[in-house]
This record gives structure tokens, C-alpha cells and sequence, in this order.
């Protein structure tokens, strides 16, 4: 496996308004963009060409990387316009950037993870299966039914009928062999759902593999985007909460863990309690923020709690 699809294309609506100034992938999760991690996960496993989408703010992708690269590994971005091609039509829409005879890695842009991906490229390349899902035997949407004889998918939320609801959560993480592009229809707008359901009821090889080691975080909400910071899941090494270029004054509180970016100023007497300030995030002096989240050239006075803003 060289290479990987990483899916930039979403419009982040749970995170609004946080999303209204940059596409979910980019929020920054210590001080980098949140995409970063998933770059840096699939370089570990071997991709040396990494592939993402965008629609929403996509000139936000070009600022975040003028370069074009990641570690050196060049990043091909292609834009949906004018309108998202959702996932099945976001692959068909860089076959040619993916296509060759080896299977490719697809990864969501907004999850944070560690989890084993040398296991499962394994597991694909041995099983002869056509799509090999990620899976955690725990988790908020344990939606996909698996036979533990076969490990090949029974049904999606019983959207088959087959009585099977689901016990594992989907990762976001699949393994996907060059035959999969021909289910797919270049420019229709689709999930891939319904994609790996007619793969279950034709009794085409659609696995799973169980990876439960590791962390996993989807950080699709506001909740989980703040918490994940707060329990220091996935750090980059190197980075601290309170970044060097910061301007903390002396007089300001910090209770709990706040996450203060680049250029961010925190005025005299103010308190931050559990926080997170993007790269130049304006607090005034006397301001109280508590589980708030300021976004960039944004002035924060007087108190927040559990407030974006």
C-alpha cells in the first residue's frame, strides 16, 4: 500500500460555527491542523502518495499547505465543485490520481487515532476481500453486523433486513482493492453505504477487522473536539499547550488544560478554565472563558462557558 485517500471534502455542520472559517479537517488540534494526524498515521503505514478531496473552503487547504506536502510526501488535492460528491463519489472522482493494481487506504479527515494500520493492510492483502473495513468492537455507532467466523460484513444497521443491527463501530478506515471502481459511477453524488450493502447481498467479499488497541476519537462535535484535547489523545511530539509565540500575560489564570495557539493574546486578569484559542485569538483583559472555544482574529471580553466563538 502506497497510497491514500484522505477525505477533506466535509462541511463539518455539528461544529459550526467553528467550520465557518475553515474546513473540519484543518480545525487546528495542537496547533496543527487537525488532518495532520491522518497524514502522519498513513505515512507510517507506507503511503508515499496521499490523495484528498475538498469542496468547502478549499482554498483554505492551498494556505494551510503551500508546499503541496506533508514530511516531505506530496499531497494531491482535487475539488468538488459545485457540489460534494459524498464519499462513493468523492473515490470515483480520483480514480485516476488512484488507480494502478495495488489496493489504497481511505481515511476520514476529521477522526484521531492510533490505531494498528499495518494490521489491517495485512489483513486485506491476505483475505482477498474487495473492501476491508476498520472496526472497534466499542463505540457511540456500533452499526455494522460482522459474521466472527468469516469476519465478512452480515449487514449495515439492518438495512438489509437481516434481523443483524450491528455490533461494531466503523472507523472511517477501509482498505479498498482497484475492482471497487467498478461499483462506482463517475460524477453521481453517493455514499458508499448502499455500495457495501450490494456488495453483501451479490456476496462479494466486504471484511472487517477488529482493532480495538489504540485510541479513537471523532471529533464531528464540539464536545469531543474540546475533550480530545483535554486528555492529551494524539499530541503531536513536541507540542505543548501554550504555543512559544503565545502572549500570555502574567496576571492571567489558567485552570485545567487550555490549548493557547500561535499569536493567541490573553490579556491581564483574564481566566481561562479548560479552553481552546486558535492562532490569533484576541482575549481582553478581565475576560472568565470557560469550555470555550475562540477561533482565529476573534475578541473574546467579559464570560463564556461551552460557547464557539
Amino acid at each position: 500500500m502506497n497510497k491514500a485517500f484522505v477525505l477533506g471534502a466535509g462541511l463539518g455542520e455539528r461544529l459550526r460555527p467553528l467550520t465557518s472559517q475553515l474546513p473540519k479537517p484543518l480545525i487546528p488540534f495542537y496547533h496543527r491542523p487537525l488532518i495532520c494526524a491522518a497524514f502522519d498515521h498513513v505515512i507510517a503505514s507506507g503511503a508515499r502518495d496521499i490523495v484528498i478531496n475538498t469542496h468547502h473552503l478549499p482554498h483554505a487547504y492551498t494556505e494551510a499547505f503551500p508546499s503541496a506536502r506533508h514530511s516531505d510526501i506530496p499531497l494531491r488535492f482535487r475539488n468538488e465543485s459545485p457540489d460534494r460528491l459524498e464519499t462513493a463519489g468523492g473515490i470515483a472522482n480520483v480514480r485516476d490520481l488512484l488507480d494502478g493494481p495495488d489496493p489504497f487506504l481511505v481515511y476520514n479527515g476529521d477522526i484521531l487515532t492510533d490505531i494498528p494500520l499495518d494490521s489491517l493492510i495485512k489483513h486485506h492483502h491476505n483475505s482477498g476481500n474487495l473492501v476491508t473495513l476498520a472496526l472497534r468492537s466499542t463505540g457511540p455507532a456500533p452499526h455494522i453486523a460482522i459474521d466472527p467466523k468469516t469476519g465478512l460484513l452480515l449487514d449495515i444497521r439492518n438495512l438489509l433486513g437481516t434481523g443483524h443491527h450491528g455490533t461494531h463501530l466503523f472507523t472511517g478506515i477501509y482498505m479498498v482493492s482497484p475492482a471497487f471502481f467498478d461499483w462506482l459511477t463517475p460524477g453521481k453524488k453517493e455514499s458508499v453505504i448502499p455500495i457495501f450493502l450490494k456488495l453483501i447481498e451479490t456476496g462479494h467479499r466486504i471484511g472487517g477487522l477488529v482493532l480495538d488497541e489504540g485510541h479513537w476519537w471523532d471529533l464531528g462535535n464540539r464536545t469531543s473536539y474540546l475533550d480530545a484535547h483535554l486528555a492529551q489523545i494524539g499530541t503531536p511530539l513536541g507540542q505543548t499547550a501554550i504555543h512559544p509565540l503565545a502572549q500570555v500575560h502574567p496576571t492571567a489564570t489558567l485552570i485545567g488544560h487550555n490549548i493557547i495557539g500561535p499569536h493567541a493574546v490573553v490579556e491581564a486578569g483574564a481566566t481561562l478554565e479548560n479552553s481552546l484559542l486558535w492562532p490569533h485569538a484576541y482575549i481582553k483583559a478581565g475576560a472568565r472563558l470557560t469550555r470555550t472555544i475562540v477561533r482565529s482574529h476573534i475578541t473574546a471580553s467579559g464570560p463564556h462557558e461551552n460557547a464557539d466563538l
